[in-house]
């Protein structure tokens, strides 16, 4: 929950913009300022005032306790010029609520804390429990000095401007799973690699479920702080012992039907849990369902009293997956990149993309993300290169214009990857509706984007599809129209539509739409002259129903208001 205080009449409506934005995130403290500063700084996870940053200051100062457990503060000045993160930037993430309520509001975000003025992210804000010399490491990063790391195991991290043959001695990120010390120049990152499957006779007490999980880490030299899960069978979800063992150790309990459980191999089936809930194993194989490498065979809880045992475990390490993020860039122009796009390519620490994109967007990239670029015609071997490099447990972006998913990187990627890496799409804004945007509204019914390009889809086919849609009027906007080697095709296709619509129709042609030259112009279906057209144009051809209004070109929706006389 955030917690909103103002004071004055511009505060208060500023409050009331965010409450209405966010009514289930939100709660409006009122009466004496000092009293509500201190009942949100209890109750709240979060805070936003709309004060003067001295005033908040002088209010929070006998209140804060611990960084890591004290909640993040915004101010917001009178003018609403302003977001400012002021108190837990981190761990209380004022820092990205500066930039949320900066985007609502219409204010700067202001970030002052080291890592986030300088592009890095910071250790503590990379997700994982840390140990070890985070102050010292942190530092060292921020003043360029060598840090290695040294990951022991596959994870996605962000990208960290680490040193590739770092001097012996030097400062050092450790992502490890394992009980080790910290060196005195050294951070311990906690991955959450590990998963405990549990089984347990009904009624099994939880401490007797939570010593034996403990038991089996520590004696294996694991690491409780990279514990990700509890794993079991679903008859046993409510089990108490093991509901409240997962709470304690403030894990998910994740749960499998038996028949799942039933279908993974394992080294120690048993015929009582058959008989019980239907799977000859529970403990290994809920750790082992999906996928990883069986640290603790199943292991039994030993009772003082010598009774038989109640609880069984098995430990498994499940590497981190290597994600893959097929970013669309949009047209050109900065401010069409999506904000989500944008925090895709922050978060990546390889980038895979064609030459000129990457430039158009290599100043957003963090310190230590490695840039794998190539020129025109190798859009396989980028596809292949992002797979490959998701697959070896990175966090991958791979770029394209417009839509990724549009005649664009997303479809040769995708056929390469398979369910060994996450995939995400990042929708961007298409050439199309970049080119639809300057043209008026073209795209108001129905329509169809066709490539003219007949390197990857023979001409037949093309002329095929361009003859459909004529024969059903639909708008269509041309990608690849013309190129130096290709000059006939967008004559042909023009001639197809020419067969089933007048010659006044209208045509928008746009060239490098949102870019600092871009040009457009609107002509008919007889006048539009092929030999101005390139492969930097996009060429909309309109469909019967389709105008010229005010110099802006119109295909109506056909609502019924609009047909009614006036």
């Amino acid at each position: 929950m955030i917690g909103l205080i103002s004071t004055t009449a511009a505060g208060a409506a500023a409050r009331d913009r965010l409450a209405a934005a966010w009514p289930e995130r939100t709660r409006v403290y009122g009466g004496p300022v000092g009293d509500a500063v201190r009942a949100a700084f209890a109750e709240c996870e979060q805070l936003v005032c709309f004060l003067a940053t001295g005033a908040v200051v002088r209010l929070l100062a006998p209140l804060l306790g611990d960084k890591t457990r004290d909640p993040g503060v915004v101010c917001v000045d009178e003018g609403g010029r302003f977001a400012v993160s002021l108190v837990g930037g981190h761990g209380g993430g004022a820092n990205e609520l500066a930039h949320e309520v900066g985007g609502l509001l219409g204010a700067e975000p202001v970030v002052t804390t080291a890592t986030d003025s300088v592009g890095l992210p910071g250790l503590d804000t990379l997700g994982f429990p840390l140990e070890g010399a985070v102050a010292s490491v942190s530092r060292a990063l921020l003043d360029g000095e060598p840090v290695a790391l040294d990951a022991e195991l596959p994870w996605p991290l962000p990208p960290l401007p680490v040193a590739n043959a770092a001097p012996q001695g030097s400062y050092t990120i450790r992502l490890t799973d394992r009980v080790v010390e910290a060196g005195e120049r050294e951070v311990l990152l906690r991955p959450p690699s590990l998963v405990v499957g549990v089984g347990a006779s009904k009624g099994a007490p939880v401490e007797e479920v939570l010593g034996l999980v403990e038991a089996a880490l520590r004696d294996a030299g694991l690491s409780v702080a990279s514990l990700a899960e509890l794993a079991t069978v679903d008859a046993k979800s409510a089990e108490p012992g093991i509901v409240e063992a997962a709470a304690r150790l403030a894990v998910p309990l994740v749960t499998y039907s038996a028949e799942e459980l039933a279908a993974v191999g394992v080294p120690n089936p048993s015929d009582a849990p058959l008989a019980a809930v239907g799977t000859p194993s529970v403990a290994e194989a809920a750790a082992l369902v999906r996928g990883g490498e069986l640290l603790v065979p199943k292991r039994k809880s030993v009772r003082a009293d010598g009774q038989p045992a109640r609880a069984t475990c098995a430990v498994v390490r499940r590497p981190g997956r290597g994600r893959l993020a097929v970013v669309g860039l949009g047209p050109g122009a900065r401010d069409l990149l999506t904000p989500r796009g944008e925090a895709e390519l922050r978060r990546a620490s390889v980038l895979v993309g064609l030459d000129q994109y990457v430039d158009q967007i290599r100043d957003l990239l963090r310190p230590g993300t490695r840039v794998l670029e190539s020129g025109l015609g190798a859009e396989e071997e980028r596809a292949r290169t992002a797979v490959a490099e998701a697959r070896e447990g990175h966090a991958v972006a791979l770029i394209g214009s417009g839509d990724a998913g549009v005649y664009a990187m997303a479809s040769p990627a995708l056929a390469e990857a398979s369910d060994d890496i996450d995939v995400v799409g990042v929708p961007g804004v298409t050439a199309a509706l970049a080119a639809g945007a300057i043209l008026g509204a073209p795209l108001g019914h129905d329509h169809v984007s066709i490539s003219l390009s007949d390197l990857h889809t023979p001409w037949e086919v093309i002329e095929r599809r361009v003859r459909a849609a004529a024969e059903a009027d639909l708008v269509v906007t041309f990608y690849n129209p013309r190129s130096r080697g290709r000059d006939w095709q967008l004559p042909k296709a023009l001639a197809v539509l020419a067969e089933h619509r007048a010659p006044t129709t209208p045509v928008g042609v746009v060239r490098n739409a949102s870019r600092p030259d871009e040009s457009s112009r609107l002509t008919t279906l007889t006048a539009l002259d092929p030999a101005t057209v390139d492969m930097m144009t996009v060429v909309t051809v309109g469909n019967t129903a389709t105008r010229t209004i005010a110099g802006r070109m119109v295909t109506p929706r056909g609502y019924r208001w609009q047909e009614e006389p006036k």
